[in-house]
């Protein structure tokens, strides 16, 4: 992986990512089984994360809208993979949240299996956006997921949420914290992104991300 130094979301990144999602965002349909995925005729980026990370907010915040993935504060809302078209340019895949939801275990155990069936096998997936509430940093499960993409060879790049919830101290501590597990990940892109749905931080950067990983 190339020195953090050399990588940057740079201002041209930023604007080619608003732009993108300038482009109409449609909802395509919900799969719950590997045969229902969509033909893979389009680059796609995924958004993976604890059930209640804020996932859902933060998909909305991205694509400007208030109801494009629905929000819940009973984690576990998010029960199939989410498809949404960004224009005829890239798909926007929202998976279910793993670790804690409540639903019966063999439901939980037929997400995750989904979902790393998806992770090893669809060959037009650029980037896996792994969130991260700032508020806990990684955990058990969030090391978990991130050890069956590195072993996966899966690239994937953290994303903190809900930093308008920690104090800025606290904040820049999480921040190097996790950047020393970054390190440590072979297929976890170094760049960490801070975000906060509420307050609109970090979102366009995240969009320039995102263009960078489209176009890799």
């Amino acid at each position: 992986m190339s020195d953090l130094d050399e990588i940057k979301i740079t201002d041209d990144l930023i604007e080619e990512g608003i732009s993108l999602f300038r482009l109409p965002i449609d909802f395509v349909k919900g799969v719950v089984a590997e045969s229902g995925l969509p033909a893979a005729d389009r680059p796609e980026i995924a958004f993976a994360g604890r059930s209640n990370v804020g996932k859902s907010s933060l998909i909305n915040a991205l694509c400007n809208r208030k109801n494009l993935a629905r929000t819940s504060n009973t984690p576990g809302r998010t029960r199939e993979i989410n498809y949404f078209t960004i224009g005829d340019e890239a798909f926007l895949v929202d998976m279910p949240g793993y670790g804690f939801a409540k639903v019966p275990k063999e439901m939980v155990a037929g997400w995750t299996k989904l979902i790393e069936k998806y992770l090893r096998g669809r060959t037009n997936l650029k980037r896996t956006f792994v969130l991260i509430d700032s508020r806990h940093g990684i955990k058990k499960k969030d090391l978990e997921i991130m050890e069956k993409l590195d072993s996966s060879a899966v690239l994937y790049q953290i994303v903190l949420t809900k930093t308008d919830k920690i104090k800025t101290g606290e904040l820049e501590k999480r921040i190097s914290e996790t950047e020393a597990i970054i390190k440590k990940h072979p297929a976890a892109f170094p760049l960490l992104i801070a975000t906060s749905s509420n307050k609109g931080q970090g979102i366009d950067e995240l969009k320039g991300a995102i263009i960078l990983a489209l176009n890799s």
